[in-house]
């Protein structure tokens, strides 16, 4: 634990925030003072994992460069986006914060894998936030569904380019959402290059392809 600390430059803190498990326990657990349970162990090891550590046989451990990251279900899409809360945190400013871009956005999604108490903390984390990242989002036409409007910008995507295949970049990683009845998989892919050319063509959308949620209900009325 310590040695993966050290390759991510994290805290007893900062691994205590991304698990939930208290820095006290995680100071017993890294002292030998305390024989954590396996589900503790399994929660410290996907938060390293996540950050980017792979772990080689009992001892050896590693940063990947570039690397993929496959997440399934309510855990996996609560682990999702807390990477995406603390990784925009971290490389962002507020004179240079970090673009947050989601494409192809359906809320009754996320709420649904999240649940209403994670949805309203991750909200309430967001906004505490928003002044270190850009964020936008854009919806179905007629969606006026907007529950993150306290820290991103909305626009819509007309009714006939638009379908439910989410797209989320956010400083060096590119996530491809699909939800199913079922579940929710979420791919992640750590590679600047790509997380950038999404963001290129995302601004070229936001500028010349999308809708203006207030001026379209404006002619309405």
């Amino acid at each position: 634990m310590r040695g993966a600390r050290g390759l991510l430059n994290w805290s007893q803190s900062e691994l205590s925030k991304r698990t939930g498990i208290s820095t006290t326990s995680i100071g017993n657990i890294e002292a030998g003072n305390t024989q954590a349970r396996e589900s503790t162990l399994r929660v410290i090891r996907q938060a390293f994992e996540n950050a980017g550590i792979e772990f080689i046989g009992y001892e050896g451990m590693r940063k990947r460069a570039d690397y993929i990251t496959k997440l399934s279900g309510s855990d996996g899409f609560s682990d999702f986006l807390d990477d995406v809360y603390y990784t925009s945190k971290a490389n962002g400013t507020k004179e240079n914060p970090t673009k947050v871009f989601l494409s192809n956005v359906v809320h009754s999604n996320w709420e649904k894998w999240m649940g209403p108490e994670k949805w309203k903390n991750h909200t309430e984390r967001m906004t505490k936030d928003k002044d270190v990242m850009d964020v936008r989002i854009i919806t179905k036409e007629g969606d006026n569904h907007f529950p993150a409007s306290e820290y991103s910008q909305y626009r819509w995507f007309a009714e006939d380019v638009f379908n439910e295949q989410s797209f989320y970049s956010y400083h060096d990683r590119l996530a491809f959402l699909n939800f199913s009845n079922d579940t929710v998989e979420i791919l992640i892919i750590k590679q600047m290059d790509f997380a950038e050319g999404y963001r290129t063509l995302f601004e070229a959308a936001w500028k010349h392809g999308t809708i203006v949620p207030s001026e379209r209900l404006a002619k309405a009325s």
